[in-house]
C-alpha cells in the first residue's frame, strides 16, 4: 500500500547524531512498515549536529521521498533537545518516537498506533530481550528502579525510546536533558492514560552508543528530584479529555 496523500494523522520522530551507515537502512525499514498502515504519515529526522556523512544521507534520501522531513541542527544539542524539536514541527496528531541506531524495530509501530487507536494516551515499549552490554543493563535496571521509588509512575522501561503518543501529550512534557526518559512519568503525572507494550530490540550493525556515565546515571538522577519537585507542587486536575 503506498503512502497516503494528505495531512499526516502519524510523524515518526528520529534523532540522528552520527549515525551515518545507519541512516538509509532504518529509513527504508520504517517505510517499509509504514505502507502497510492505512494512515497517512511522515517521517521527521532530525540531524543533530552531526560530524560524519549522517546530514548527507538524510538528504539524499529526502530527494526522492516525499513522506520525509529533514530537520538540521547546526551544533549537537543531545537528544532530548532533538525530540523537542521534532515535537515543535510534527503535523501528525500521534507521535513516534524511536532511536536513529537501528536498535527500535519499525515493525512495532503498527501495535504502538493500535494500542493509541483504542484509547492509549502515550503506549511506552519495553525492551522484552535486551541486547546491550551487561554494564547498560544494570544500570538501566538500577535507574528504573529507582525512578519507581521516587516517582512511582509505575513505568518498566523509561529509557526505551520507542514511544507513541497523542501530540496533545506533549503539553506535559519539560525541556530537561533527559526528557526521553521521563516522557511516560510526566505524561501520567499529567492524567494521561499510559499503556506499555513488549517490543523487539536488536543488536546495533553499525556505529556506537553516544550514552555515556553521565547521560545514563548522573543526569537522570538531577532530572528526577527535579521532577519530583515539579510533580509535588502540580494541581491535581487530570488531564482533559
Amino acid at each position: 500500500m503506498p503512502a497516503l496523500e494528505g495531512d499526516p494523522r502519524c510523524t515518526i520522530v528520529i534523532p540522528f547524531y552520527n549515525e551515518g551507515p545507519n541512516v538509509a537502512t532504518l529509513l527504508n525499514e520504517v517505510r517499509g512498515v509504514m505502507r502497510e498502515v492505512p494512515i497517512a504519515y511522515e517521517i521527521l529526522a532530525i540531524n543533530d549536529g552531526s560530524t560524519d556523512d549522517t546530514k548527507a544521507e538524510l538528504y539524499s534520501v529526502m530527494s526522492t521521498w516525499r513522506c520525509l522531513r529533514v530537520i538540521d541542527l547546526q551544533k549537537n544539542s543531545g537528544q532530548a533537545a532533538a525530540l523537542w524539536t521534532g515535537f515543535k514541527q510534527a503535523r501528525g496528531g500521534v507521535i513516534v518516537t524511536m532511536d536513529g541506531d537501528g536498535q527500535n524495530d519499525p515493525a512495532d509501530i503498527p501495535r504502538i498506533l493500535e494500542a493509541v487507536e483504542h484509547g492509549a494516551d502515550m503506549v511506552a515499549g519495553i525492551r522484552a530481550t535486551r541486547r546491550d552490554s551487561l554494564l547498560r543493563k544494570l544500570m538501566s535496571r538500577l535507574a528504573n528502579a529507582v525512578r519507581n521509588l521516587v516517582l512511582h509512575d509505575g513505568i518498566r522501561d523509561s529509557g526505551c525510546a520507542l514511544k507513541g503518543f497523542r501530540r496533545e501529550v506533549c503539553g506535559s512534557f519539560i525541556p530537561i536533558r533527559t526528557l526521553y526518559s521521563f516522557m511516560p512519568a510526566l505524561a501520567k503525572a499529567a492524567g494521561y492514560r499510559i499503556e506499555q507494550l513488549p517490543v523487539n530490540h536488536r543488536e546495533r550493525t553499525a556505529g556506537r552508543s553516544k550514552y555515556g556515565l553521565g547521560v545514563m546515571l548522573w543526569r537522570p538522577v538531577l532530572d528526577m528530584l527535579g521532577i519530583w519537585w515539579f510533580s509535588s507542587r502540580r494541581f491535581q486536575g487530570g488531564a482533559a479529555r
